[in-house]
């Protein structure tokens, strides 16, 4: 067996890959079997699971489909390995990830150590700010579906030079997927949700990053969301009529071209991002699609018929507050969080109207918060309307410092720390 496959299945490298897949936690495949379970199985079933790869005997386990809906409609078909399947993949990719790295280039972001969205957001605005206007949208009609597995597996062969590790990986594509209790065989396409695609959707896609920096052109790309940035309309249509061809003839993928189009940066959503000129300069904010995302999360988790202790519905908000924000962070929010704020409070002053129940309850609950007598009572007496009484004086004494002090994070104090 190669030695590269030795280093896969290497104590110590299947041990950092179980860890790394119990850390994402994640459902079970068609096996049943959990994260929490895998370590007994394994325990008990390592040493003949391994003796089959090395005599190139084992067969994954076909995914689970899963069809999660898309915000615009439609659905993502997600493919759900078995735990053991996914410690395998993640194993592999530990071990070929510094392999295939020094290839791929300095304009692909996705899926990659130490690289992240947010920095291909700050290339687009680089470009953009150096009067490359135009922008060539490429979207890849499902992608992860439509990878053809034979030319996916040339360009693995030619970076990884190792029979034994491209066999194993061929197996996972060819593993097919459970569809309502039925097998169906995968010719075409990488399980989305499973811990190769990643890895092989860069290795695609290099191609495709190689092409166009031949051409000279200024591009990102994360994971298949791939934009170039041009300098005119004319160079524009120009370079997208071309790269099309040249992706469905070369690479064998679909372009999607309904969504495939020339835009002018305002009109451009990328990664979650919005563009917006301010003077002379072109800056990025969170686009409206994702904004109003965030809202419906807060609204949905600030429902006041939700029987939740107050200190898991405030766990569950922050948890939420600083997981956007962080993502976010390089575009400019502060009068949106500042509105947004403004309306969470309004609405956990609800949630903690309802929980005071009685009429009672909430004039000795106004009163503690410092209320003068009359203030208490007319705010009591609008009972159960909420929309009314959030309106009131004396319902706004649930100030922004005391909600603070249950632990609530402020969106605009977290944005500008």
């Amino acid at each position: 067996m190669s030695q590269l496959m030795e280093e896969i299945l290497s104590q110590e490298n299947m041990t950092r890959a179980y860890k790394k897949v119990k850390a994402n936690k994640g459902a079970s495949g068609v096996d049943g079997i959990s994260v929490d379970e895998a370590h007994e199985y394994l325990k008990g079933n390592w040493s003949s699971i391994k003796e089959r790869i090395r005599r190139r005997k084992y067969k994954p386990q076909p995914v689970l489909r899963v069809e999660i809906p898309k915000p615009a409609g439609g659905v993502r078909k997600l493919g759900i390995p078995s735990v053991v399947d996914r410690i395998i993949e993640q194993a592999i990719v530990q071990v070929i990830t510094p392999i295939v790295e020094p290839y791929f280039s300095d304009y692909s972001y996705g899926f990659r150590p130490d690289r992240r969205a947010q920095q291909a957001v700050i290339k687009l605005l680089e470009y953009l700010n150096d009067g490359y206007t135009y922008i060539v949208d490429i979207d890849l009609e499902k992608f992860f579906d439509n990878v053809p597995q034979d030319k996916l597996m040339t360009l693995v062969g030619k970076i990884v030079k190792d029979p034994d590790t491209e066999s194993l990986i061929s197996k996972y594509l060819k593993a097919g997927v459970m569809v309502k209790g039925k097998y169906e065989a995968t010719n075409v396409g990488t399980p989305q949700g499973g811990n190769l695609s990643p890895i092989l959707s860069n290795i695609m896609l290099n191609e495709l990053d190689r092409e166009l920096e031949a051409r000279g052109l200024n591009f990102v790309r994360y994971a298949d969301d791939c934009i170039i940035a041009v300098g005119s309309s004319a160079a524009a249509n120009r370079v997208m009529n071309s790269i099309v061809k040249w992706i469905e003839r070369k690479l064998g993928l679909k372009v999607n071209m309904t969504k495939t189009k020339v835009a002018k940066p305002s009109r451009l959503k990328y990664l979650g991002f919005g563009f917006v000129k301010m003077g002379d300069k072109w800056e990025a904010r969170p686009h409206q699609d994702s904004v109003m995302k965030f809202k419906r999360r807060l609204k949905k988790l600030t429902k006041r018929s939700w029987s939740i202790s107050m200190s898991e519905r405030i766990q569950r908000l922050n948890w939420v507050i600083r997981g956007w924000i962080n993502y976010f962070r390089i575009g400019k929010m502060k009068q949106k969080l500042t509105r947004i704020d403004e309306h969470l409070r309004t609405r956990m002053r609800i949630v903690i109207w309802k929980q005071w129940k009685t009429s009672q309850k909430r004039y000795w609950g106004l009163r503690k918060l410092g209320a003068p007598e009359w203030m208490a009572k007319q705010s009591a007496g609008f009972g159960d309307h909420y929309q009314a009484v959030a309106k009131t004086t004396g319902l706004r004494k649930i100030s922004k410092e005391i909600l603070a002090r249950r632990g609530l994070v402020s969106c605009v104090d977290y944005y500008l720390n």
